[in-house]
């Protein structure tokens, strides 16, 4: 199997989209054959990455979804499965990151804002997407989570909660899918060039890039290429991974 036919005509669906770890990922599954339905709560950015993919000739469906809302999440999977027929992987990468504060600072309505977007978000996309792939026999899922899933991080409780919660989460599904056909993984990044990682640091990036070892933040397209693995026959033997992607900080 060839590289470039990996995903020929399958069906992808990828939360958070609109940047960062979301876009590359639309970006790679398209340009290896894939029928990508991508979704954001961000419309205009959302509509960015729709042009950008239409404009290399992908077939791609956009969505704007807040992943925090039921019935926006299970009408969203509804429209994927009326457009395309079925849902072969789901990338559930939807995210926000908190205000650094210890945890007796930390906002109510902020915790449950970060816990309902992160958490609740993923499980919801999740409950849903599986549903159809036990319908359909079949499938593969793949949640974004964190290097700070298996870490603490100094004003980061609500974030890093929802991180480690992602892993627990992947591992029991992946359980309860192993014997119909469904893997379900989670890939750990560390410090990503994205627009979060922008907000986390107030624009100080080089604060970001001291933590790591490697001396550089990772590329969006370097975690891309994880969940590309994960998603396909390559990964076939891997289910209730949690794999590191993070240039050794969580070390």
């Amino acid at each position: 199997m060839s590289r470039i036919d990996r995903f020929t005509n399958k069906i992808v669906l990828i939360t958070g989209a609109a940047s960062g770890i979301g876009r590359a990922a639309a970006l790679a599954f398209a340009a290896e054959g894939a029928r990508v339905a991508i979704l954001d709560r961000s419309h205009d950015a959302l509509e960015a990455v729709y042009a950008e993919l239409k404009n290399a000739g992908s077939e791609v469906l956009a969505i704007g979804c807040d992943v925090s809302a039921p019935d926006q999440v299970e009408g969203a999977i509804k429209q994927v499965v009326e457009r395309f027929g079925r849902l072969d992987v789901a990338f559930n990468n939807a995210g926000v990151e908190n205000k650094a504060a210890p945890v007796h600072e930390i906002d109510l309505t902020e915790w449950d804002t970060i816990l309902g977007i992160n958490l609740r978000g993923t499980f919801l996309c999740m409950k849903h997407e599986l549903a159809q792939m036990v319908k359909q026999g079949g499938g593969a899922v793949v949640n974004t989570s964190s290097g700070a899933g298996i870490r603490g991080v100094a004003g980061g409780a609500a974030y890093t909660a929802s991180k480690h919660a992602i892993i627990g989460l992947t591992r029991s599904a992946a359980l309860d899918y192993a014997k119909q056909n469904i893997r379900v993984n989670a890939v750990l990044p560390g410090n990503i060039e994205t627009p979060m990682m922008d907000r986390f640091t107030g624009g100080d990036i080089q604060k970001a890039i001291d933590l790591e070892p490697v001396g550089r933040l990772g590329k969006p397209e370097e975690i891309a290429e994880a969940v590309l693995w994960m998603a396909s026959d390559l990964g076939g033997f891997v289910t209730g991974a949690a794999s590191v992607i993070d240039g050794g900080w969580s070390l």
